[in-house]
């Protein structure tokens, strides 16, 4: 990953980082007794009305003060402010501010108001500094500043400045939360002859108001949350935000006004990194010397990149956008996204292939043709291969025809288990940054069809009079299906890969033992992933009388509750398109006959469809069905039909066949 193209991102995102700093600071170190500043007491004071869904904490201040200067360096004031309203928002009392070597950070300031007694003050000889950047080495460093008595009732703020030259004049304001925002205010202060864009995101655009000295301020008020929503899209794709490029009038040349601008700066960083050294010319010879077809040599270093160059990221300044050199990046056998991509296209290079970077998100939405070209926009780097005639695009899926440059083949020399002619799947119908020498373009890359993502399973089972059911059931995976499932299973050793399969079985049968697991081809990445285990499940039919009632869908859930907690506001998101079949074969116990089947079901939407059916021959029970995923976006006003879809699916995997005894 790219962890600086993603910086300006709100705090709240950042799960992992915020549970550190939270374990290492629960125990906050001791403010003094000291007056908070009348900002600070004007808020305390003002009554909140009342919220729905009984928030955690209301913010109730957010103003940053940005200053150019004609230099380029850019000063900006934070201040925010919160009431908390529950225990589960006291860890809004820890500030956590970031800043890095290009970065200063000083005047760093907290008070709390607590609902009784004196205000508390603690300053930046109280912060704890850290770094908890995710990469290897970063010059990314943390203060990390602990408020007392952030307990319900109590009111808590905190200030601090950050100087900065920043590598594009833009600022994006992320003005939305979780929790509501009584107010927010955004004021620029540009050099004289500066000028500004402003762009609106999720948000009906507003006027600034003028001021003198070449300044604006944006003011708002009354915020709703954004609620927290299963399979929504991220935040960045639905929260408000306002995105400021700002530029000197006579120089509109550093302003950069569209994607093929940011397109040409990332392609700026790229100049004399793609050449490839004497080393890398004899790997490539070695690589691709058994190879007949240029597909063979784009797979042999595919693999190469795979295997043998690890993740690692180092991020130091500009390296945090800028990737190291192919040669570095090969002699040290490590490098994050970006270093792969460059070392990859080097070597592609030497078998005469062209490729482009791609600049990307890791999830859907955060970038768009609608939006401005803002940095923040990417935290990724994959590949554009440009396949020469010579190649055929049969079983290569992750394939777009480009007006200009051919047939491009999108692959993503990061993720590890992805073989060439996939693509991750929240890289599918994603917009991504395609970088050329001419500037680039926003381009959106494919979703891959159903079939490209399958899941099949076939157990042959057989049922007993007690109602005990015991059998072999088979998987083959391949696409998604069997990256994920690959990418877990590596993670563990024998014994966990055998209680991640029993946590698995648990799930769909009472009592059960696991005799038999095996997989096959778990590091051959380019290969079908099988599964194969048997299992003894007992009572497993519920008897009632000279009844035995057996539910036909034995293993694997298609349907989900999730739109029957609440009413949704936002759009939902299936990971993938994909295609996944049951088969379930359970012979039938001696002495009894079926007395009653479920009816067969057939349901199609213009995202997904649902078949299923049970047939009875020569003493068998067959149930077999397809659940697939056509599109990955369902609308708002499409939730109404997926609800239905769901609810379809869900009565179908929970009915039973009824079975009764013979006469003798």
């Amino acid at each position: 990953m790219m962890s600086r193209w993603f910086s300006n991102m709100p705090r709240w995102t950042s799960a992992t980082r915020l549970a550190f700093v939270l374990a290492v600071l629960w125990a906050s170190a001791p403010g003094v007794a000291g007056d908070a500043p009348g900002w600070l007491h004007s808020l305390s004071a003002v009554p909140l009305p009342k919220y729905p869904d009984d928030p955690d904490v209301v913010r109730l201040f957010d103003e940053r003060i940005i200053t150019v200067k004609d230099s380029g360096e850019v000063k900006t004031l934070h201040r925010r402010a919160y009431k908390i309203l529950r225990p589960q928002g006291r860890h809004h009392g820890t500030v956590v501010v970031s800043f890095d070597s290009e970065t200063r950070l000083s005047n760093l300031k907290g008070w709390c108001i607590p609902a009784q007694g004196k205000d508390y003050e603690v300053k930046e000889k109280d912060a704890l500094e850290t770094g908890l950047s995710e990469e290897l080495y970063s010059d990314e460093r943390t203060k990390i500043l602990t408020i007392p008595a952030a307990e319900p009732g109590s009111v808590i703020g905190y200030e601090y400045e950050q100087k900065e030259r920043p590598y594009l004049l833009q600022n994006v304001w992320w003005f939305q939360d979780i929790h509501p925002v009584r107010e927010a205010h955004l004021t620029l202060q540009l050099p004289s002859g500066w000028e500004y864009k402003a762009y609106w995101l999720n948000h009906p655009e507003k006027q600034p108001i003028s001021l003198p000295n070449n300044q604006w301020r944006w003011d708002l008020a009354d915020l709703p949350a954004v609620p927290q929503e299963p399979s929504m899209p991220p935040a960045a794709a639905v929260q408000g935000r306002l995105v400021v490029l700002f530029f000197p009038n006579a120089d509109r040349q550093r302003a950069i006004g569209s994607w093929s601008d940011l397109a040409k700066w990332y392609g700026g960083l790229m100049v004399g990194r793609r050449e490839a050294s004497p080393e890398i010319k004899q790997k490539v010879m070695a690589l691709t010397a058994g190879a007949t077809t240029t597909l063979e040599k784009i797979r042999a270093l595919v693999h190469f990149l795979q295997r043998d160059i690890r993740y690692v990221a180092i991020e130091i300044g500009i390296g945090g956008y800028q990737p190291h050199s192919a040669q570095e990046v090969f002699s040290k056998r490590y490098g994050d996204c970006k270093d792969k991509a460059t070392l990859l296209s080097t070597m592609l290079r030497e078998v005469g292939v062209e490729s482009y970077y791609v600049v990307i998100h890791t999830r859907r939405g955060v970038a768009a043709p609608s939006h401005p070209p803002a940095l923040g926009s990417f935290n990724h780097v994959i590949l554009a291969i440009r396949l020469p005639a010579d190649v055929s695009t049969g079983g290569l899926f992750a394939v777009q025809n480009h007006e200009h440059l051919g047939t491009l083949l999108y692959f993503d020399p990061t993720s590890s288990f992805t073989p060439l002619g996939y693509l991750p799947a929240s890289l599918q119908a994603n917009y991504g940054l395609l970088v050329t020498e001419q500037g680039g373009e926003l381009l959106r890359l494919p979703l891959l069809p159903p079939s490209t993502n399958r899941l099949m399973r076939m157990g042959k089972l057989t049922l007993s009079p007690s109602g005990t059911l015991t059998g072999e059931v088979k998987e083959v995976r391949w696409g998604e299906p069997a990256v994920s499932r690959r990418a877990q299973l590596l993670e563990v050793q024998g014994p966990g890969r055998t209680k991640m399969l029993e946590s698995f079985l648990a799930t769909f049968l009472g009592g059960f033992t696991l005799t038999k697991a095996e997989v096959g081809n778990l590091e051959k990445y380019d290969e079908n992933l099988m599964l194969d285990y048997n299992f003894v499940a007992e009572n497993y039919a519920k008897r009632a009388g000279n009844l035995l009632l057996v539910r036909p869908r034995v293993l694997g859930q298609k349907s989900s509750d999730l739109l029957e907690r609440k009413e949704r506001k936002y759009p939902f998101e299936f990971s993938t398109a994909s295609m996944e079949t049951d088969t379930f074969e359970i012979a039938l116990p001696p002495g009894y006959e079926v007395d009653e089947l479920p009816p067969p079901v057939d349901v199609n939407y213009g995202f997904a469809a649902y078949r299923s059916k049970i047939e009875v021959s020569g003493g068998v029970l067959k149930y077999s069905r397809t659940y697939e995923v056509k599109d990955v976006f369902v609308s708002t006003a499409q939730l109404g039909e997926l609800k239905k879809f769901y609810r379809q699916v869900m009565a179908d995997e929970f009915t039973s066949a009824v079975l009764r005894r013979s006469s003798p």
